[in-house]
């Protein structure tokens, strides 16, 4: 196996974690809510994970449970701003240090400790026996669902479907949606439970499959590269799959820096994720006089429906 497919598949694993989560909050967004949880929600998604497929020998159900896992805890803040009309960015930032902590501390006894049942590769007939890119083709269900099935229903539904142009009018104008008999709020809380499920499946994604074993602060600020990227993709849930394979491969690119010996200081290495989020956000906005149209984010983003106000 060649370097660079070797960085590739590193790409793949890493950048699912991305897409799931991306996806989620892609669906949140264009619905007028900011999930600014997604980090902490990955992180209870991650060790509920670990632990349900420790007790059942089934990493399925370890996916189910961080599942249900996010998508409670993303109907929390749903019903905390959506329907009491708190104030998003609060609440999300509160859910993230909520998730952190409490995943630290149920996940105590068994960090460290290797997965009882993860997720192995599924190769695709054919396609995995080809020379010197068959490998691309023997990836993890997590895999073919972040940049495969995921991304292509999320845009058939929200670009193609009535019940897509009504989430993203929810988004725009809540109130001429609320003229038309589309119900807000309940549309925007189902796209924040949705979302919040991604969040965790992303973390099962993590210690299921990319890292099988959990540890305290193994999240490491995915949560918030994923909501970064959503901006840096247009709120497109396509353009969202590829945002996450190039920062997968950012993030590759610091590891394999650090395993090829190359002259640059590890602290540095291991900042490049971030480092280059940050670039991706302020570099082509500066650049290219029609990003930031292109960026821009739904008209109604962070502000609560009050129906009074019609």
């Amino acid at each position: 196996m060649t370097l660079w497919i070797s960085l590739i598949l590193h790409a793949l694993a890493y950048g699912s974690i991305l897409a799931l989560a991306a996806q989620g909050e892609v669906l949140a967004e264009r619905a007028g809510v900011i999930n600014l949880g997604v980090e902490g929600l990955m992180a209870l998604g991650a060790v509920t994970a670990v632990l349900a497929a420790d007790a059942s020998v089934s990493p399925w159900l370890g996916c189910l449970a961080a599942v249900a896992v996010g998508a409670g805890g993303a109907l929390v803040l749903g019903l905390a701003t959506v329907n009491g009309s708190a104030n998003q960015t609060l609440c999300g930032v509160a859910l993230t240090f909520l998730g952190l902590g409490l995943s630290a501390v149920i996940g105590h006894n068994v960090a460290g400790l290797p997965v009882a049942a993860g997720f192995s590769s599924w190769p695709i007939p054919v396609l995995s026996h080809l020379p010197l890119v068959g490998p691309l083709f023997d990836q993890s269900p997590f895999v073919y669902l972040a940049f495969g099935l995921l991304p292509l229903l999320c845009h058939i539904v929200l670009f193609r479907t009535r019940l897509g142009l009504s989430l993203r009018a929810v988004g725009e104008n809540p109130g001429a949606a609320d003229a038309v008999g589309i119900p807000v709020r309940r549309f925007r809380l189902g796209a924040v439970v949705i979302g919040g499920a991604l969040a965790g499946l992303a973390g099962a994604d993590m210690t299921l499959s990319v890292m099988p074993v959990w540890s305290e602060g193994m999240i490491a600020g995915r949560g918030w590269i994923a909501v970064a990227l959503v901006i840096f993709c247009g709120y497109r849930p396509v353009l969202a799959a590829a945002s996450s394979l190039l920062f997968g491969l950012v993030m590759s690119l610091s590891f394999f820096g650090q395993a090829q010996g190359w002259p640059v200081p590890p602290a540095i290495l291991n900042m490049t994720p971030y480092l280059g989020t940050i670039l991706f956000m302020i570099v082509p906005a500066m650049l290219l006089p029609g990003m930031r149209r292109f960026m821009a984010a739904p008209a109604a983003l962070g502000t609560p429906y009050f129906r009074e106000e019609r």
